[in-house]
């Protein structure tokens, strides 16, 4: 078997998202995903990566993974060529699937859980567009407009939000309501008022559902240390399940010293790729829980040796996906197939809205739970519709 073409599409209407289709003689095509920096992405993939695997067998994935992520470049960091690595080591896996007639976690070993937990990331459908960050400063317009408006709703309204999740199945949310005063401040300090409003949507939702849900905190690495120990020291007593990328991951020994002294699990990093990134924060004993994206970190190959790695340390480990539908696949064919996953990420508001329009196929949602897959490699595919949208870019380089 032979790749004989790389095709990327992506849309004008969902800037971040771009896909990869490795096809091959054998008439198998596997799909792949990254998000962010689509269009450098796209070129990187057309005028470096292509050239490198195009006439190599898809079955070779680690060849071709060392290739892409340990060649001449040398590149480390979840940049544009990581993350073209992570896309095509995707669809390589879902060729293999597709090849021998088994779901890719069959592949890694098989299932070591019967439904994967999840937990509803509270974005809304206009997460990653400026519209939603308008709403958030602008008077007047930071208004929730539908079932789900997560993201306006967990300042707005969260003990309402609490018991919609609920009664969807969740049992865990996450939300960030101090990155508003970070952005005020630059994360150099946190004002009494600041930590007020923060702590009152934590306040709210404890006191409408009480310990019905787990409440995971997200601090997008805004902050310094002192004002992050500052929020995690009052934050503590609404008990966080977590908090995540509480300060800039790439700082070993502060990262470790804000875990020792928060009382809080830490969770990180979305940000970080290749093992050795986390390598060198479990050794640090830096993290309570490893959070790791598929489409950033190097694809499914690199993944799993993280979450090796995570489980020699006896840490659990929860992938991330607030970005596409490919990647949520992807993730959740590596949470059942590692025995220290505890969570997948989703985000119901994706899931109701435009992943549907994207591929053909979403994992099944069942009271909490996501189901485990039966169909061969990934279990979808692109939609038909996306390649023929008048917004659609389609580059294709073959033998």
């Amino acid at each position: 078997m032979r790749i004989t073409a790389i095709e990327t599409i992506r849309l004008k209407t969902q800037p971040n998202l771009i896909w990869v289709e490795i096809h091959t003689d054998e008439g198998i095509v596997g799909l792949g995903e990254t998000f962010r920096g689509a269009e450098a992405v796209e070129a990187y993939i057309h005028s470096m990566a292509a050239p490198l695997i195009v006439g190599k067998n898809p079955l070779d994935i680690a060849r071709l993974h060392r290739t892409l992520m340990r060649g001449y470049l040398g590149f480390n960091g979840s940049g544009v060529e990581t993350r073209a690595a992570s896309a095509i080591d995707i669809a390589l896996w879902d060729v293999f699937g597709q090849v021998t007639g088994q779901p890719i976690y069959q592949l890694l070993g098989g299932a070591c859980h019967d439904k994967m937990r999840t937990y509803n990331t509270c974005a809304g459908v206009d997460y990653n567009s400026r519209s939603v960050q308008r709403r958030l400063i602008e008077p007047g317009v930071n208004k929730v407009r539908g079932r789900y408006d997560d993201q306006i709703a967990f300042i707005e309204s969260p003990a309402e939000l609490a018991q919609s999740l609920i009664e969807d199945g969740f049992t865990a949310m996450k939300i960030w309501p101090f990155d508003g005063a970070a952005s005020a401040t630059d994360g150099q300090f946190v004002s009494a008022l600041q930590m007020r409003q923060g702590l009152d949507v934590f306040e709210k939702i404890r006191l409408a559902v009480g310990d019905k849900i787990e409440v995971m905190c997200e601090f997008h690495s805004m902050w310094n240390v002192t004002s992050a120990l500052a929020i995690a020291r009052e934050l503590r007593q609404y008990r966080p399940f977590w908090a995540e990328d509480p300060i800039k991951m790439d700082g070993h020994s502060v990262l470790a010293d804000y875990r020792r002294g928060a009382g809080i699990p830490v969770c990180g990093s979305e940000t970080l790729a290749a093992q050795g990134s986390f390598r060198d924060l479990l050794v640090a004993d830096a993290l309570d829980i490893v959070m790791l994206d598929l489409s950033w970190c190097g694809g499914i190959s690199e993944a799993r040796k993280i979450a090796s790695l995570a489980d020699a340390y006896q840490k659990p480990i929860a992938p991330h996906d607030c970005t596409g539908p490919v990647v949520l696949w992807a993730s959740l064919h590596l949470a059942f197939s590692s025995p220290n996953a505890i969570f997948q990420e989703v985000v119901r508001a994706f899931l109701a809205t435009f992943y549907r329009d994207l591929v053909t196929e979403l994992p099944v949602f069942d009271n909490g739970y996501l189901k485990l897959p039966s169909a061969p490699g990934l279990g979808t595919k692109l939609s038909p519709g996306v390649k023929l949208d008048e917004h659609a870019i389609v580059r294709r380089t073959e033998l």
